[in-house]
C-alpha cells in the first residue's frame, strides 16, 4: 500500500499541496484527476523522489520513502509528462544507457532491454532513432525504461497527453497489462472519461488537497447521487420551493435558468413520491427529471465548479 500522509509543498507564496492525504491499495491502477494547476504533478513528483516536500511522509509498504532513497530508487519508476528523449540514440541504445543508470550492463543489459522491447510492442524499432518515433512509441518507449529495474510502483504524469486515439488504446491496454502483472500503477490526467475506462481506482484532487477517493465502482454510484433532478413548474414556484426544502432527502437545492436542481439523496420510490406532493399540491410540473450521469457533473459538484445559484443547503 502507498499511504501518502499531510503533504505540503509550496512554492514561493503559492501553495501546490496543502496537507495531501491518500491510500492507495496494493495492485490498484490509479487514477489522479483534477484540473490544471490542482498539484497532480507536483503530487507525482514527489511521490517519484523527484522533489521534496516542506512537510509530511509517505510510506510504500511500511517503508518511509524519504528516508530510505535506495529502497525509493529501486520501488518507484516514473514515466514524466516531459519526455527526456536523447535523439542521437537508437531505441535500443536508448535501453541500454538506462539499463547502465541502474546497474545492469553487458547480457543482462540486453536481454532485458530486449524483453521490455517486446513487451511493449516495439521490437520492430529497437534500430530506429529517437526523433523518428512518433509520440505514442516514445510514449511506451518510456514506460519500458521505467521498467528497466523491475520496480513494485509505475508512476505516470499525464501518459496520454497528446497520443492519438489508437495510441491511447495501446497504451490503455499495456497500462491493464502491467497491472495484471502485480504493479501499482499511479497515472494523472485531467480527462476523466479515459481514467474511469482504464482504472480501477480513482482519486479526485483540487487546490492542492484530496477531495474524494475510491474504487470505480463506489465513485460511479456517487456519480447517479450527485446528479440533480431537474424540475421546471408553471405556477406556485413559492409553494414548490418550500415543498422542496423541507424534504428529508433534498440535501441542496439550486436554481439554474428557471429550473429547480434539486440534490436528492433517495431512492426512486422517494423520487415519485416527491413530484406526487408537488402534483397533490396544485403545483404544475412541466418537467421532473434526472439529469444524466457522468463522472464530470461529479467532478464540477466536488470541487464547487458550478455556476448554478444556491438558495438552499442541507448537506450533512
Amino acid at each position: 500500500m502507498l499511504e501518502i500522509k499531510n503533504i505540503v509543498k509550496s512554492y514561493g507564496r503559492h501553495k501546490a499541496l496543502s496537507n495531501l492525504c491518500l491510500k492507495i491499495p496494493a495492485g490498484a491502477l490509479y487514477g489522479l484527476v483534477g484540473p490544471n494547476g490542482a498539484g497532480k504533478t507536483t503530487a507525482m513528483k514527489i511521490i517519484s523522489g523527484i522533489i521534496y516536500p516542506d512537510s509530511g511522509n509517505i510510506f510504500f509498504n511500511n517503508i518511509n520513502i524519504f528516508e530510505d532513497r535506495k529502497a525509493l530508487k529501486e520501488i518507484v519508476g516514473y514515466v514524466p509528462d516531459v519526455l527526456g528523449i536523447y535523439d542521437d540514440m537508437t531505441v535500443f541504445e536508448y535501453m541500454i544507457f538506462f539499463a547502465a543508470a541502474y546497474g545492469f550492463t553487458g547480457y543482462v543489459a540486453r536481454k532485458k532491454s530486449e524483453i521490455l522491447l517486446e513487451q511493449v510492442g516495439m521490437t520492430e524499432k529497437k534500430d530506429f532513432y529517437l526523433n523518428e518515433l512518433s509520440r505514442g512509441m516514445q510514449q511506451k518507449l518510456c514506460v519500458a525504461r521505467a521498467l528497466i529495474h523491475d520496480p513494485e510502483l509505475i508512476i505516470m504524469d499525464e501518459p496520454a497527453s497528446g497520443l492519438d486515439p489508437r495510441a491511447r488504446y495501446e497504451l490503455k491496454e499495456l497500462l491493464q497489462e502491467l497491472n495484471a502483472g502485480g504493479k501499482t500503477v499511479i497515472l494523472s490526467s485531467h480527462i476523466l472519461s479515459e481514467v474511469s475506462e482504464i482504472c480501477t481506482d480513482i482519486g479526485i484532487i483540487d487546490g492542492g488537497k484530496m477531495v474524494i477517493s475510491g474504487s470505480v465502482e463506489d465513485i460511479l454510484e456517487k456519480v447517479e447521487g450527485a446528479n440533480p433532478i431537474k424540475v421546471k413548474v408553471l405556477n406556485n414556484e413559492s409553494l414548490a420551493l418550500e415543498i422542496l426544502k423541507n424534504n428529508e432527502n433534498v440535501r441542496i437545492l439550486s436554481v439554474d435558468n428557471g429550473y429547480f436542481m434539486v440534490y436528492f439523496e433517495g431512492k426512486k420510490i422517494d423520487e415519485a413520491k416527491l413530484l406526487e406532493e408537488l402534483v397533490k399540491n396544485n403545483v404544475l410540473v412541466s418537467e421532473f427529471i434526472r439529469e444524466p450521469g457522468s463522472l464530470e457533473s461529479f467532478f464540477i459538484k466536488v470541487t464547487n465548479h458550478s455556476n448554478e445559484s444556491v438558495i438552499f443547503s442541507n448537506e450533512y
